[in-house]
């Protein structure tokens, strides 16, 4: 049975995304692990080494993060050998290749007049972090999707420090309605839906969103209406009695705080989940919950179980219109549930996210790497990686290198360099350098830096990321999506809860897919979240998950859920499917703090991000861990203020 339904599903038609099989190269231009193609001396003869271009699992791919597993274990040591001294010296060294370190590198230059030598280190087979691209070719047409970093925004303002640099770059992000051809999906008659499935609802059926909230992954929204509101409660497949109570969370606002002051009942509402304030205090159905139990996913990898109600009003989640509840921010309030008009219209997407960021840094920081001069040029340039690890160039970027130690030559308040151990190819090798940014992940500072203070490692081991799924999913055709009426898809019971068609942006000579005869790359998310348990022991567990599924089971359930949703408009995932790329993120987006978990947030006080980020003599702490804020300007804000700490004196 299993095996007639995977025939069903295409598991058996070839496509491209077993370039990596959990890992492993199955292609004849892959015929080695990336730390295997970058192991020979001199890498310009890894000619055809173009990570972009892989599919299969991305992200977090195998090869990056055993060793720091090992590490983490307390195994590596053991059987590491004495590490080879490469004979290099440079005025720093980052540790993470991702927009902090880029940016880091970028900001020391600048404060030392573009003399400095700097060499970048990272554990993956790409530069850029987070901001991952992937690219697809079928037939004629080339298309980009974003393996990470979605786009320039953020709940607040950009920094002087953040908006400067996207300016340096030349990114004029007011100008983004020149690229985003938003009449492409609505001149089809496509708008958001929710996918109802039978294991959560008792039946698959697909029905008209009435109030689309993406969570930042699309700015494809549009408000709730009467009319759409009414067409979801005739079609929507949940009980009688929770259609009742959504409508009258909307038309019949209460007070369920009654001779309390706003503030007072802020206090409340941010001590109570959102899925508790539903079913405990509005008295709602339990179906209701259900519904909205994933809303949350793509700002904070959790669902409303483990989201503050104060949050969910800052949101514009149904249930507070009768609070009376004034418009100041509560204490402990996320900064994404805090409104700011200015925020709202500062934003950018690249076809490939954020990764044309991670691009354009480096092409500053080498510029024969990245051709071209424009922030429309990068999109199509294609980059060259024998020129990352050049050693004529003053900026290097190793890849396929993870850092095991970085310790100061002498008392960290009197030494005049730091040195650092890193693994490439199965060896470790040491480097030395007057300074050095840690812009990795801060849940693994502890185990690379031991000489750090125990409250800093503390500190830094408490950044619990939220782990994620990013997949992007080439079809050769969206004329299902146009048939069924959608563009996304919510789907709360699902293992993606959601859905998107790319967002149709053109520029520097990319074109987006404008008519449903044409491929396309259909992006879905998962947050491995584990609801009734906290934040952080969700994420702990979700990292687990992420890491032991395999990637069969990945493209089955990706297979299962588009047959699914899409059926009805004649999906057929063994024909329509062209290619799966899926961005395995264990450690992804920076833990952002949460009052219903995190005292100090709610009550004031040093955050642990505060502690985590101090610099301890020539070693600096960058990453958006260090403000935990999961955005791009964060990441660039730390980097600044890491290089500024280390180049004050």
């Amino acid at each position: 049975m299993h095996d007639s339904r995977d025939r069903e599903l295409g598991m058996h038609r070839e496509i491209t995304r077993r370039d990596f099989i959990n890992g492993v190269a199955a292609t004849a231009g892959a015929l080695m692990m990336p730390e295997q193609l970058f192991a020979a001396k001199d890498s310009k003869r890894s000619a055809t080494y173009y990570p972009p271009a892989l599919t299969g699992m991305r992200g977090s791919h195998p090869g990056s993060f055993e060793t720091a597993h090992s590490l983490r274990d307390g195994t590596f040591w053991e059987s590491a050998g004495k590490p080879e001294d490469t004979g290099e010296s440079y005025d720093l060294i980052v540790v993470g290749g991702g927009i902090s370190g880029l940016s880091a590198a970028h900001f020391y230059r600048q404060a030392t007049a573009n003399k400095a030598r700097i060499l970048i280190l990272d554990n993956h087979d790409d530069f850029g972090g987070h901001a991952k691209r992937n690219e697809f070719q079928i037939n004629s047409a080339f298309r980009l999707g974003y393996g990470g970093t979605f786009s320039i925004e953020s709940p607040a303002p950009y920094s002087a420090v953040a908006k400067g640099l996207i300016e340096e770059l030349g990114i004029d992000v007011p100008s983004y309605s020149k690229y985003y051809q938003k009449d492409v999906y609505p001149s089809f008659g496509l708008r958001p839906k929710i996918f109802f499935d039978k294991e959560t609802f008792g039946a698959d059926k697909l029905v008209t969103n009435f109030s689309p909230r993406n969570g930042g992954e699309s700015e494809d929204s549009s408000p709730e209406s009467p009319k759409l509101l009414k067409q979801f409660l005739s079609d929507a497949p949940i009980a009688e009695q929770a259609k009742r109570d959504l409508q009258s969370l909307y038309s019949d606002p209460k007070d369920y705080y009654p001779g309390l002051t706003s503030e007072e009942k802020k206090a409340k509402l941010a001590r109570i989940s959102y899925a508790k304030y539903l079913t405990d205090v509005a008295g709602v159905h339990a179906d209701i919950v259900k519904l909205f139990q994933a809303l949350p996913h793509g700002l904070f990898g959790v669902g409303i179980d483990a989201v503050a109600a104060q949050d969910a009003w800052g949101l514009g989640l149904p249930g507070f219109a009768g609070m009376k509840l004034d418009s100041k921010p509560g204490k402990g309030m996320n900064r994404d549930a805090i409104p700011n008009d200015e925020a709202e219209k500062y934003f950018f997407h690249f076809p490939d996210g954020n990764a044309s960021i991670a691009r354009m840094l480096v092409r500053k920081l080498i510029p024969e790497a990245i051709p071209g001069s424009t922030s429309s040029d990068v999109v199509l340039a294609k980059a060259n990686y024998s020129k990352l690890d050049d050693a004529s160039s003053p900026v290097r970027i190793r890849l396929n290198s993870t850092a095991v130690r970085v310790k100061h030559v002498g008392d960290a308040s009197s030494a005049t360099e730091v040195e650092v151990t890193y693994v490439r190819g199965g060896k470790a090798h040491t480097v030395h350098a007057k300074n050095a940014v840690l812009a990795c992940w801060h849940v693994v500072i502890p185990y690379i830096c031991d000489e750090l203070p125990e409250k800093q490692k503390e500190a830094l081991a408490s950044a619990q990321k939220v782990p994620l799924l990013y997949t992007n999913v080439l079809l050769r055709n969206w004329t299902s999506f146009q048939k069924v009426g959608a563009n996304s898809v919510y789907a709360p019971g699902m293992y993606h809860t959601g859905v998107n068609l790319d967002l149709p942006v053109s520029m520097g000579g990319y074109e987006c897919a404008r008519k449903p005869e044409e491929p396309i790359v259909a992006h879905m998310m998962k947050a491995a979240c584990h609801p009734g348990l906290p934040a952080r022991q969700q994420h702990v567990f979700g990292r687990m998950e992420l890491y032991t599924t395999t990637f069969e089971t990945m493209e089955r359930n990706i297979r299962e859920q588009l047959a699914r949703t899409l059926g009805p408009g004649g999906f057929d995932p063994g024909r329509d499917i062209a290619g799966i790329t899926v961005n395995r993120w264990p450690h992804g987006y920076a833990y952002e703090y949460n009052s219903l978990f995190d005292t100090f947030w709610l009550e004031g006080g040093e955050t642990p991000c505060e502690v985590a980020r101090r610099t301890h003599g020539r070693i600096a702490i960058a990453n958006a861990d260090a403000g935990a804020y999961a955005y791009t300007d964060e990441a660039i804000n730390q980097a600044y203020r890491a290089v500024s700490e280390l180049t004050k004196s």
